[in-house]
């Protein structure tokens, strides 16, 4: 098995090489796609608090990224990290990259305090990986600022999963989830 070094850094704490490098990392995967990758909106999504990096010596093969947000759920608030940019590259993939980027995401927001989720959306077709992760899938509609900055409502259905965190675990509230601002 391939040895990767897992790095956090704060967004701005970011070195011009590491955005030249995460820049070669996610403009591999969806340029054809979405452009150019900026990492203060990424494609239009929510920008990241934290960076979680596997590197193979200086090419980043791998990306988590969080931002801490307090989000209406049903009657209730709750603090979350929101969890976009994860991304592993082709040649990383089946050496369990994923699953330890996922774990240091979730140290590090338990390190940073009072975070109570993790909290992504995704593809269908990821599940069965972050649930192999811990994570658990919830049903409701969701609230938020689309890429384009227009207010949207996704119905039930999509991939939503929430990662309970801290001692006791807190259970997922019931009810709409109103993301206050972009999805990541």
């Amino acid at each position: 098995m391939t040895t990767f070094s897992i790095d956090t850094v704060p967004h701005d704490r970011l070195t011009a090489n590491d955005l030249a490098r995460l820049r070669e990392h996610f403009d591999a995967e969806y340029f054809a796609e979405f452009g150019a990758w900026d990492p203060d909106q990424p494609y239009g999504y929510a920008s990241h608090d934290l960076h979680v990096i596997a590197r193979l010596g200086d090419v980043v093969v791998g990306h988590v990224g969080w931002a801490r947000r307090t989000i209406g759920v049903g009657a209730a608030e709750a603090v979350i990290a929101g969890v976009g940019g994860v991304l592993i590259s082709p040649h990383a993939r089946g050496q369990r990259a994923g699953a330890r980027l996922l774990e240091r995401a979730a140290a590090s927001m338990t390190e940073a305090g009072g975070i109570e989720f993790g909290y992504l959306g995704c593809r269908e077709e990821v599940v069965a990986f972050y649930e192999s992760c811990g994570w658990h899938r919830v049903s409701a509609a969701e609230h938020s600022i689309d890429r384009a900055g227009q207010p949207t409502t996704q119905p039930p259905g999509p991939p939503i999963l929430t990662l309970a965190l801290g001692s006791p675990p807190r259970r997922w509230p019931e009810g709409t989830i109103d993301l206050r601002g972009r999805a990541w």
